[in-house]
């Protein structure tokens, strides 16, 4: 089999397992190209190269793409939802697609604990004070001015305990802050972990974080019936996706001062439009440019994610594996 890789395995490791399971790997990564493949250029490369299959990160892989290319033995995702193809299309063509889900939970757990932190200690403020020279005589002014809170102690709780939401849970235990979570869809078995309900969640949590895919029935969930709840120092982060926060009720909470603080790295329009900036740009508002999941580490994780999924599913005949996403392929080979 031939497999065009678009996406980045810049880990030679990586790379040379995938070389081993398959007859030939076609490495075309689209970072050189200096953004991703549009979909009249990676149909062209699947043309020029006369690949099998694909891996890709970010390319464009839309109806028409999959239409020209309907023989694909398999096209892998290196990305926890893969939003980048016409899944419709590639089930209905009997293409298994594969995905990387918690490639950037580590990262995103990490910058999501450093972020709450910075808010808790005033970090950024007490930085801008220093930077302006401000420190007279008196030595205690900034202990005085600055002090804020240990995360230890603090109750946190998840909107969504996937991956992203699991990893933050296992780190915050050990400071250690107490874990609640909402999800309808599972159950953690540690019994550190409380699984509530979101009127709960949002009333008692010291932080409330969110960590929901975008589907029809998360798109807006979060609302005013839900941020009106959040006690005046809680700290409201959204790391995983803007859409699934009302925009103008979030507004209303940051411009009103009905919150300690809020961490936020997604945005409504990227780049962001007027309303973006209005929050962006709050001084409650610790605004990160949609960077939690970037780290050199992430594209290392998806590659060797996405080669277990193949060895798994073409070598070790393995059809039940959770990362095979549209599994009622299944029925049509």
């Amino acid at each position: 089999m031939k497999v065009l890789l678009t996406a980045p395995y810049e880990n030679e490791r990586a790379l040379a397992e995938l070389e081993l399971l398959f007859e030939e790997v076609i490495y075309k990564p689209w970072k050189p190209h200096g953004r991703a493949y549009s979909a009249n250029e990676l149909s062209d490369l699947l043309q020029q190269t006369g690949a099998d299959a694909l891996i890709s990160e970010h390319d464009e892989i839309s109806t028409d793409v999959l239409m020209k290319n309907p023989n694909l033995a398999f096209v892998g995702i290196c990305r926890g939802t893969p939003s980048n193809i016409d899944l419709t299309t590639a089930t209905e063509l009997g293409i298994p697609v594969f995905n990387t889900p918690a490639r950037n939970a580590q990262a995103v757990a990490e910058m999501f604990i450093a972020n709450v932190i910075s808010v808790l200690r005033h970090t950024i403020s007490g930085k801008e004070w220093l930077e302006g020279k401000n420190w007279g005589e008196g030595a205690h002014t900034s202990y005085l001015n600055f002090k804020g809170n240990e995360l230890a102690g603090k109750k946190v709780g998840m909107v969504g305990f996937g991956a992203v939401g699991q990893f933050i849970a296992r780190m915050l235990v050990n400071f250690p802050s107490e874990i609640y979570y909402f999800d309808p869809y599972y159950t953690d078995p540690n019994p550190d972990f409380k699984k509530v309900e979101l009127i709960e969640l949002f009333s008692t949590c010291d932080v409330v974080a969110i960590h929901l895919p975008v589907t029809p029935e998360t798109t807006g969930m979060i609302d005013n019936k839900y941020l009106s709840l959040l006690k005046e120092d809680a700290i409201f982060v959204n790391t995983a996706r803007a859409s699934v926060v009302n925009r103008d009720d979030l507004l209303t909470i940051i411009e009103e001062g009905k919150v300690r603080g809020v961490v936020l790295d997604v945005f409504y329009n990227e780049p962001p439009d007027e309303i973006d900036y209005k929050m962006i740009l709050n001084k409650r508002v610790l605004a990160t440019p949609h960077i939690a999941g970037a780290t050199h580490e992430v594209e290392d994780h998806h590659a060797f994610i996405m080669n277990n999924n193949l060895r798994e599913f073409f070598h070790n005949g393995n059809k039940e594996i959770k990362q095979l996403v549209n599994k009622s392929v299944l029925n049509k080979n």
